[in-house]
């Protein structure tokens, strides 16, 4: 898990790279999006407004990262790897998730900051925020089967 203070230290830190240009793109849309509609930028990103959800179980991704960045409030978010969590449901290739149970290290994130979950890692979150959820694809650029 990397946490970020900032939108700023993000393009700071992902300034190159087609995905990390992708997500600055996706939150410099905010104004246009509307809340809990899927955008897609490309084949690479898909992106949307929500709030928060207590989530009982750690979910993880294959081939997608989450990126989190908190619009509104705040939350706990709760990281671990993987490989110290049970699966509870095996990975799905149509949804690209799996479910685990266990326990992680535990963050508070507010308003501002930004939080990138790694594909080793499952997460779950908890509290009162309005976020922007990011899912950007860890392969190339693009999706062989296209």
């Amino acid at each position: 898990m990397v946490v970020l203070k900032s939108f700023e230290e993000f393009k700071n830190i992902f300034r190159t790279g087609k995905k990390w240009i992708r997500c600055a793109e996706a939150i410099n849309n905010i104004p246009n999006i509307k809340e809990n509609i899927y955008y897609s930028i490309g084949d690479s990103l898909v992106y949307m407004i929500t709030d928060s959800k207590e989530e009982k179980e750690f979910c993880g991704h294959r081939r997608y990262m989450d990126i989190f960045y908190y619009l509104e409030g705040g939350e706990t978010i709760e990281v671990s790897p993987k490989s110290k969590l049970d699966v509870i449901e095996k990975y799905s290739d149509e949804t690209d998730r799996e479910y685990f149970e266990g326990t992680g290290e535990k963050v508070e994130i507010k308003e501002g900051e930004m939080v990138i979950v790694e594909i080793g890692e499952a997460c779950k979150c908890y509290g009162n925020a309005k976020k922007l959820i990011i899912r950007v694809t860890v392969e190339d650029n693009y999706f062989l089967n296209k």
